[in-house]
């Protein structure tokens, strides 16, 4: 099979659309880890993803027939785009379905390359069933964003610049996962010439078909996936691709969102470009692996393989990016409520940074701090800790507690004594008219809303926290309307922040 990929990457054709990328050589990076860390600048692209190198191939594979008629495809960024430039290269009409909760700035790039865009649901799931409703329609053809043989062609054809950039020894090269079409083209392609390479695909957690599907022997169906890195969120993976990934693919990284917001910086440092979080997910990957393998002095190729950030998420990015370093520890942190007893903690903090601090009086005995505090890296965030606990303050490293991060460091008030039978759930609302009102209007009529926080980090997903006082007697009829408002759910109640600074 790796042979005749290798046979349709070689004449794939691209380049009337895509540009040759540079394989630029990660300085700082490369010098903090002792090994040579290089980038695939697919960043750089004109519509500044990877995508336009499988959309050009496969509609410039096209019948001058199925030209004429047009071509369909549904896409919430990205692959819209690729489709979008090669229509407008081809002379070729062009109609893109997007879900309705897609970015302004995305609908516009897409018609600004002439092609229509058809807004229709909520998900990516919802465009691409519409989109082929509307293909049997008007026999239009459909251009697949990943599970097509023309598609992987073309985006394989950046293993073979790869190979020509870089003919030195490579360990491994690191490509983001999300339906599979780059990790397919580019594994087929390499191991052909080079099977000595690695490969290595990487995903975001919550959002990892393909490393639940390789290790279950078939295609897993995700029934949430995490849109955080949204152009590599997908239920589940190509079934041409996963046949490709069993066959190439030497391993599988998942990483966290703290990962990828310190990826994202990490790029930004070398090269002053922010990627967006798919696209700096082959970057996060390779700093998991050199720590979990401890390698040095090797070559690590990664794809940058997109650039279409929303401006509004940099602050979240910014916000987690210390953390997914380890350079910023948080910890809770109860202290006697008695006079001295503040002055003693911050002299067991001693020169350190303190990047946030929030007090609340607890009671006449205790007081609970909630602290974010600079460090050189884990072992100095884990010495910290034992410092605070030998001292006889009882603290509690919050660093990976989402409730804590995404919510309590900004939540005012305190305790609330009389919620009685609260329990707290953790949600991922849909950013859209009405996600609220659905929300509200599945709740019984008894429940009371005693808690309520909400940010906007700038994407296709709210995170939202929600105490609700439900009697014991009701709890079968809460879970039901979990079930029914349809929205991914995580039951905190019992979370240490929650119980330090909120519960009752």
């Amino acid at each position: 099979m790796k042979n005749a990929y290798k046979k349709r990457i070689d004449e794939a054709n691209v380049y009337d659309a895509a540009i040759k990328t540079p394989l630029q050589k990660q300085e700082n990076l490369s010098n903090r880890f002792n090994n040579n860390i290089l980038l695939k600048r697919e960043d750089l692209q004109p519509v500044f993803s990877f995508k336009v190198r499988g959309a050009y191939n496969k509609m410039a594979n096209l019948s001058k027939d199925e030209l004429a008629r047009g071509v369909i495809s549904c896409s919430a960024g990205n692959h819209a785009q690729g489709v979008a430039l090669a229509a407008q290269k081809l002379d070729c009409k062009a109609l893109i379905v997007m879900p309705s909760t897609t970015p302004l700035i995305k609908i516009k790039a897409v018609e600004g390359r002439g092609a229509e865009v058809v807004l229709h649901g909520h998900t990516y799931h919802d465009a691409y069933n519409h989109a082929l409703e509307i293909q049997k329609k008007e026999s239009l053809t459909f251009i697949h964003p990943f599970d097509d043989p023309d598609v992987i062609a073309g985006q394989g054809t950046v293993a073979k610049e790869i190979l020509a950039d870089c003919p030195d020894n490579i360990h491994a090269i690191f490509i983001c996962v999300g339906g599979g079409g780059l990790i397919a083209g580019i594994a087929a392609y390499i191991k052909a010439v080079r099977p000595d390479i690695k490969i290595i695909g990487v995903e975001a957690q919550d959002a990892d078909a393909m490393t639940q599907s390789l290790k279950a022997n078939r295609r897993v169906l995700l029934e949430n996936v995490s849109l955080f890195a949204e152009g590599a969120a997908v239920k589940q993976v190509g079934e041409e691709n996963f046949k490709l990934c069993q066959e190439y693919v030497d391993e599988m990284i998942v990483v966290s969102n703290d990962e990828i917001c310190a990826a994202i910086k990490d790029v930004f440092e070398d090269t002053r470009t922010i990627l967006e979080t798919a696209g700096a997910l082959a970057v996060a990957g390779i700093k998991s692996y050199i720590k979990k393998n401890n390698i040095k002095s090797e070559t690590l190729i990664g794809t940058a393989s997109g650039a279409n950030m929303n401006f509004d998420r940099l602050g979240f990015v910014a916000e987690r990016a210390e953390i997914g370093e380890e350079r910023e520890t948080v910890f809770a942190v109860t202290i006697p409520e008695n006079p001295g007893a503040f002055k003693s903690f911050c002299s067991l903090i001693g020169s350190r940074s303190i990047t946030e601090f929030n007090y609340r009086f607890s009671s006449h005995s205790s007081a609970h701090i909630f602290v974010g505090i600079s460090v050189r890296d884990f072992q100095e965030s884990q010495l910290l800790i034992k410092t605070l606990n030998d001292a006889g303050l009882e603290a509690i490293d919050l660093t990976h507690n989402e409730v804590a991060k995404l919510h309590l460091r900004h939540l005012v008030g305190g305790h609330a004594p009389e919620a009685e039978n609260e329990v707290i759930y953790r949600f991922e609302f849909p950013e859209r008219p009405g996600a609220l009102s659905n929300f509200l209007n599945n709740m019984g009529e008894n429940w009371n809303i005693s808690l309520f926080h909400y940010r906007n980090h700038g994407a296709d997903i709210g995170r939202v926290l929600v105490g609700i006082q439900v009697p014991p007697n009701e709890k079968e009829t809460f879970q039901i309307f979990l079930s029914q408002v349809g929205y991914p759910s995580w039951d905190e109640t019992g979370n240490p922040a929650y119980k330090l600074f909120l519960g009752n």
